[in-house]
């Protein structure tokens, strides 16, 4: 493609008492807010390269992406064209074609960092870290949990979990974080290099020993971070080779302070670490051209790449476990998988493909009569069927769309088009094991959404004029199966520190939720930035036996629990 042409200028930064000269690259297609960096130590020999990207130019951005390629991997510079990214570094940690660090997309997860770790068959509860960037183009690097597949469920926390090899952490709780309810973009990694401006290296806590990443070995790697003056820098160093041996983690911690990073984190590395600007691949990974298959990337894109979508109005999500869900099979064919990368609490269900006559069926009954869309998540591997039907019962008749299960896991993917649905509890979604290649099906979870303002799930009753904090009965009560929820968040002002992940002065982060008399969370109603006024959002309790139930409303430091009824 083009030529570097070397600049003039050039910097000479330390690492580790050893010089490491950098020289500022000329690539034409780069814009002007983003720099090209080549430096060079001459012992140990190291070659390494950052971008380093302006966000206080807002016509580009960074994101990440997951490739669309048909095998669900490839080298970073056919992602970065697929794409139309000015340039990219590869991403997170990953099996075969599934990312198992989180990647956000806006208003979606498409991928989650692990909930725990297993070493020495020893469990270790884990939160691991996420760079991301916000609504309003702050950069952040958090020890994140996912608590839940939306957005809305991931919580940050202000310290990792304390674990060291042989003595386990607590399992991360809701009540010790933070909502992170204003993320754009982002993407998750491991350990954490600099915090506050100092090297903050968390590889026993995020449980990085017998991963195979080195805390104290020389290898290949990839950083991501940020500056106090909104600049990106996003980081690849060569390893393995003799031109040149690798950093250490803590070498590459102080690479980060010495760019300016207030805040970085480690993506993969090894053979993994790859940099590409336009059709261009900038360094050698392990010392060859080599580009080996990645599923994700961070890049460098122009902002209108990341504008966030319409965002849904009405959410419902059924998983295996639920009540709304139900397995089906004359021969008691599904069990569970052991794979990671399900979504919710229940693990992903496999079933040998068969005739049709074994399915998951998904009952959808929505109380408002609308279109929807429909999306599926599964659990991918190779020996997944590549053309399992999803059977779609709408209002208006019956659609079967095929996927391939073996692609894509641990993600939402969009089933067909859209659908209408309503409260008639036969319309359903059914994962049948009628595909005929590889060996198994898998049931994991579906979600439907409406963009129609009707199917709203909170909605407005009154202005700021409300005063105090306060929790309604549900009514009707008794009821079968629909009720409504009123709540008033107050007016409170609060001063957010700048590197809170919470909400804005005036505005509460609300959550309303179901809990069964065990205490058992069933769902989430409500859980977003409010501001102050009387709402009201609807529960539909299609999926629930009769008995005894529970709603608790928090929004800032308030909390109260009230009594539902239902009856059949």
């Amino acid at each position: 493609m083009k030529t570097c042409i070397l600049l003039l200028l050039a910097l000479t930064l330390s690492a580790n008492a050893q010089p490491i000269t950098w020289t500022e690259q000329s690539m034409s297609a780069l814009p002007a807010g983003v720099k090209l960096w080549r430096g060079e130590r001459v012992s140990p020999a190291l070659m390494a390269w950052y971008l380093k990207v302006n966000m206080n130019d807002t016509t580009i951005a960074i994101r990440p992406y997951v490739t669309t390629a048909s095998g669900g991997v490839e080298g970073i510079v056919p992602m970065v064209q697929r794409f139309h990214a000015y340039a990219g570094i590869n991403g997170g940690f990953f099996s075969g074609s599934t990312s198992l660090s989180t990647v956000v997309y806006p208003n979606e997860v498409k991928a989650q960092n692990p909930s725990s770790l297993v070493r020495n068959s020893v469990t270790y509860p884990v939160t691991r870290s996420m760079f991301s960037v916000t609504n309003s183009r702050q950069m952040r690097v958090n020890w994140i949990y996912h608590f839940g597949s939306r957005v809305q469920d991931i919580y940050a926390f202000a310290s990792p979990t304390p674990n060291s090899p042989g003595s386990p952490a607590p399992v991360p709780q809701q009540a010790n974080g933070t909502p992170y309810a204003n993320v754009l973009a982002g993407i998750g990694g491991a350990p954490t290099l600099v915090k506050g401006g100092a090297a903050n290296v968390t590889y026993d806590q995020e449980v990085m020993f017998g991963s195979g990443v080195g805390l104290d070995v020389q290898e290949p790697r990839t950083a991501v971070g940020y500056t106090s003056n909104r600049y990106a820098i996003l980081l690849v160093a060569d390893g393995r080779s003799a031109q040149s041996s690798g950093v250490t983690l803590p070498e590459l911690a102080q690479i980060m302070i010495d760019l300016g990073c207030v805040e970085a984190m480690n993506l993969d590395g090894g053979g993994s670490t790859q940099m590409a600007v336009g059709d261009s691949l900038i360094n050698l990974p392990v010392g060859s051209t080599y580009q080996r298959p990645v599923p994700t990337m961070l890049a460098v894109v122009r902002a209108e790449s990341l504008q966030a979508p319409r965002t849904p109005v009405f959410e419902k999500n059924i998983d295996t476990g639920d009540q709304g869900a139900t397995l089906v099979s004359p021969t008691n064919g599904w069990f569970a998988s052991a794979n990671p990368g399900y979504w919710g609490t229940t693990p992903a269900q496999l079933h040998p493909i068969g005739n049709g006559n074994s399915y998951a069926r998904f009952r959808v009954g929505t109380a408002v009569n609308a279109f929807y869309e429909v999306y599926g998540w599964w659990v991918a591997s190779s020996n997944r069927a590549t053309n399992v039907p999803f059977v779609i019962r709408h209002a208006d008749g019956q659609d079967t769309v095929r996927v391939n299960q073996a692609q894509n896991g641990s993600q939402w993917v969009r089933i067909g088009g859209t659908y209408r649905f309503n409260n008639d509890t036969s319309l359903a979604i059914y994962v049948s094991n009628a595909a005929t290649t590889n060996s198994y099906i898998v049931a994991d979870a579906v979600r439907v959404i409406s963009y129609d303002p009707a199917t709203a799930s909170v909605r407005p009753i009154a202005d700021a004029s409300a005063s105090g904090f306060r929790l309604e009965q549900n009514y009707p009560n008794p009821f079968n199966p629909i009720t409504n929820i009123r709540f008033t968040i107050q007016t409170l002002t609060v001063e957010v520190p700048t590197n809170s992940v919470g909400t804005q002065s005036g505005s509460q982060f609300t959550i309303l939720k179901v809990f069964d008399i065990m205490g058992r969370e069933l769902t989430t109603l409500v859980q977003q930035p409010l501001e102050p006024g009387t709402y009201e959002t609807t529960f539909d309790a299609s999926a629930l036996s009769s008995g005894l139930y529970f709603y608790r409303l928090q929004a800032g430091r308030f909390s109260e629990t009230k009594k539902l009824v239902v009856v059949r």
